[in-house]
């Protein structure tokens, strides 16, 4: 690919160095962009102000930022009025990139940027594309962390038709499941939803040409079957504290309440009264829940589960390698990182038949199954009762991994990024002509929208 003729800037919260579905796709974001030769900047909250060169063309940016107060609180969110306020860091960034697209990735604290920009609150950085990056479902987290139910997908759809959507002229997606949540925010509408789309001078253009789906990808040469050895089993044991004979179940993520951990307690409490085989449920990762469920854990007996806490991408890759199963709890799953690294290392995974999991997960590469810990234990104990017919189904997952590396992952992203670039230079009295939009019936548009592409 020649060199790109526009630069891109990306802003997300929830972004650790070395861990995290967004943290993994944005570093391979910008490893790509050194050797495709296209511009792209990325800003995310730190602990200090700092810039760091990753390569000759990309940059990342960290914007001093407290640690989140009700998610995931072991990540620090960049809030609004660190770009709202004239001089914010923020703004100065983009004074000084003048980014051609702006690519937001927040539902919450970061999404006022894309209404801002539309109603030049953002003067002097020009009129850059806005692009909202969807890494998951706001009606699913406001479910887990604040109000279930009917009344929490009310709120967060309200939210997303009313608001996100027409802050921004393009959304990508990381999966159908995620995607999803936009045609279900536009059913049912009214005349507050015709002002606001107005008043943000919204597109003019169906909703299934503005939303784009690009699933992520795996890194297949560090998550593989070759990491599979003595050695590797040994560490794990080891690490571990468990017998060596011992059945290893693996769970790789956040402990959190929107992963539905709980399950695995109900999973290994049907478990312990197997008398044929020493089942253990190893833990690998950190978040909210981590004390409640060593705690449950510690009513099934010594170490029948062990919480590792949070580890480096090579211990995980070796950890995945070298389980017999690993189980993945969430129905609800945006995507799923964690399950297809499972799949591309060749462990059978258990994993709900529901979610953006549904994007490359199927029954003839893994175990899916109602999100019910019975259901789960069931998988597991014929998964230990019959070895060589878990790895025919194993290996079809490494082949399916295979085909969805994060090279092809990126590259369709930049053929996304591509894609919006030339549509919207080539419609631009769609997204910029004020007028037509104060008269144009949005809803009525929106109503005839398709499942998105």
């Amino acid at each position: 690919m020649s060199q790109s003729p526009f630069k891109t800037l990306h802003i997300t919260n929830y972004y650790h160095k070395n861990s995290g579905g967004i943290s993994t796709s944005y570093n391979n974001l910008l490893a790509a962009a050194g050797k495709l030769e296209r511009e792209a900047v990325l800003i995310v909250p730190g602990e200090k102000e700092a810039v760091e060169e990753v390569n000759d063309f990309a940059r990342i940016y960290y914007v001093p930022a407290r640690y989140s107060p009700i998610f995931d609180k072991r990540y620090r969110i960049i809030m609004p009025w660190q770009y709202m306020n004239g001089g914010s860091p923020i703004r100065e960034i983009m004074l000084k990139e003048r980014p051609d697209l702006v690519e937001v990735t927040d539902k919450y604290t970061l999404s006022m940027m894309g209404a801002m920009i539309r109603i030049n609150k953002f003067k002097q950085i020009g009129r850059p594309i806005l692009v909202h990056f969807s890494c998951e479902r706001m009606d699913d987290n406001v479910g887990s962390f604040l109000v279930g139910g009917r009344a929490g997908e009310w709120f967060a759809r309200q939210i997303i038709g009313k608001y996100t959507l027409p802050s921004f002229d393009f959304h990508i997606a990381n999966s159908v499941y995620t995607a999803e949540e936009f045609h279900l925010s536009v059913e049912k509408t009214g005349g507050l939803m015709r002002r606001t789309w107005r008043w943000l001078k919204a597109p003019r253009v169906e909703l299934a040409d503005r939303v784009f789906v690009c699933p992520r990808g795996v890194d297949a040469v560090q998550f593989t079957p070759d990491r599979k050895s003595d050695a590797g089993r040994a560490k794990l044991i080891e690490l571990a504290g468990i017998p060596g004979e011992a059945f290893a179940i693996l769970y790789a993520g956040r402990i959190s309440p929107e992963k539905n951990v709980g399950l695995l307690i109900e999973m290994m409490k049907e478990l312990a009264g197997d008398g044929g085989r020493d089942f253990r449920l190893v833990v690998a990762g950190a978040g909210p829940q981590e004390e409640w469920l060593r705690s449950e854990g510690e009513k099934l007996g010594q170490n029948k589960v062990v919480l590792l806490g949070h580890r480096d991408k090579d211990t995980l890759a070796d950890l995945y390698a070298n389980a017999d199963v690993f189980v993945h709890p969430n129905p609800k799953e945006p995507f799923g990182i964690a399950p297809l690294e499972a799949m591309a290392s060749g462990v059978p995974t258990v994993a709900p038949r529901a979610g953006g999991i549904l994007s490359y997960a199927t029954d003839e590469n893994a175990w899916l199954l109602p999100p019910e810990g019975k259901a789960f234990a069931d998988a597991v104990r014929s998964i230990a009762a019959d070895p060589e017919a878990a790895k025919l189904r194993a290996d079809k997952a490494v082949e399916t991994a295979r085909a969805n590396t994060r090279e092809a992952s990126t590259q369709r992203l930049f053929e996304t990024y591509d894609r919006i670039y030339e549509e919207f230079h080539s419609r631009r009295e769609l997204y910029t002509d004020i007028e037509a939009a104060a008269t144009f019936d949005h809803v009525e548009l929106l109503r005839k929208t398709g499942s998105g592409r």
